[in-house]
């Protein structure tokens, strides 16, 4: 029999305002505002990667605002 190694898997964290705003200030220059947290939250759910919200914290900002903000 041999021994097949699974690949670990990433840890995941919690999709918190304090966790996506610490991403942001690690890997960008201005701070996200309420509307690009509130997106990466409903986008991500309760958990993640780090790897996943460290990609959505920059892809959020090169997206159109229409598809960020819920309309009225």
């Amino acid at each position: 029999m041999t021994n097949v190694l699974k690949p670990k898997r990433a840890p995941k964290v919690t999709v918190s305002e304090t966790n996506i705003r610490k991403a942001a200030a690690r890997l960008m220059q201005r701070p996200l505002v309420s509307p690009e947290v509130q997106y990466i939250q409903r986008v991500l759910g309760a958990t993640a990667t780090q790897d996943a919200v460290d990609e959505k914290v920059v892809a959020v900002r090169k997206m159109p605002w229409s598809s960020i903000v819920i309309p009225e």
